[in-house]
């Protein structure tokens, strides 16, 4: 009797237990995902150790094997050759000079590009970087155009990001493994508006680091606290963003300004010249500015101002001819 309501009460308890559904299996690859890296410069350098933190397989190499051994310390395996780097895994990321660097190490293997896929993060021009892309498809490979916009090499910063272009399923296929490089932005399928966009950026960054020197050397030797400025002009810069947006406005309907608005800035950059003059230091790029708007000035009619984006856009400005 006992045992008959035992059995009783372990049948109600199984009747209580939820109903059991068939086990659905997780397939997880087997191996870690795997990449080449190809130039081991302080980025080359960056992109390796980031990749190594994920997880993934790194093959790498370099011109000077001193670099590569660094990596190989970190866990990446290195190649002997550019071969041997290309056969290791089917995607591989250049981290090079230039474009012409790509040729100069890629050339000595190109009958082993076949089948892979070439993600190029050296700076170069979009031009060149779309003969790079046909030059890669010619050998039967595939391409995707990388660009960087990082703090220095820092790529873990949280304000760095990479551009990239080239055919979106190129992209979509590779998309995971560049994960840990920083945040994708995508931008289409052309292979030159990676280099495009990020040339565009550095077109503003390289002639801002000059100014912000100049404004340093004119305050500090003038008497002023570049220490106490320096807040200022983090300031000013957040009011840029602002002046951005305007001047992105009249462009697309030929630039900014009337004769009365280009005299305005033209005396404004003198200001700024003689102020730099007093203080013993060089302006050379306010000069530049300056002649921008004195050409415009003298291209002007009061019916028809020439405005300055209309002579930094016309490419004939180079042999004399007025736009």
């Amino acid at each position: 009797m006992e045992v008959a309501n035992s059995i009783d009460d372990e049948n109600q308890r199984r009747d209580r237990l939820p109903e059991r559904r068939p086990t659905t299996r997780i397939h997880m690859p087997s191996t870690a995902p795997s990449v080449t890296v190809i130039g081991l410069g302080p980025m080359g350098q960056a992109i390796t150790q980031a990749l190594l933190n994920a997880g993934t397989a790194v093959t790498v190499w370099n011109r000077t094997p001193r670099k590569a051994d660094g990596m190989a310390a970190l866990g990446a395996k290195r190649a002997e050759t550019v071969a041997e780097a290309l056969d290791a895994n089917d995607v591989a990321i250049l981290s090079l000079t230039h474009y012409q660097a790509m040729y100069d190490v890629l050339s000595h293997a190109a009958g082993h590009l076949s089948g892979k896929t070439i993600v190029n993060l050296s700076s170069d021009s979009p031009q060149k970087t779309r003969a790079g892309a046909r030059w890669v498809l010619d050998h039967g490979g595939s391409f995707l155009t990388g660009a960087f916009m990082s703090q220095g090499d820092d790529i873990t910063h949280p304000l760095s990001y990479v551009f990239y272009s080239g055919p979106d399923e190129v992209f979509r296929a590779v998309m995971d493994l560049l994960i840990p490089l920083s945040p994708a932005e995508y931008l289409g399928a052309d292979y030159g508006l990676a280099q495009l966009y990020y040339q565009g950026l550095l077109t503003i960054f390289h002639p801002f680091v000059l100014a912000y020197e100049q404004a340093l050397a004119t305050i500090g030797q003038s008497g002023g606290d570049v220490d106490r400025f320096t807040p200022y002009a983090r300031r000013f810069m957040d009011s840029i963003k602002d002046f951005m947006d305007y001047f992105t406005a009249e462009a697309k309907n030929g630039g900014w300004g009337d004769v009365a608005s280009l005299r305005m800035m033209h005396a404004g950059a003198q200001h700024v010249i003689d102020t730099s003059n007093d203080a013993g230091v060089a302006p050379p790029l306010t000069h530049t500015v300056q002649d921008v708007y004195a050409r415009a000035i003298a291209a002007s009619t009061e019916a028809r101002p020439v405005r300055s984006y209309e002579l930094i856009s016309e490419v004939e400005l180079s042999s004399g001819k007025r736009p």
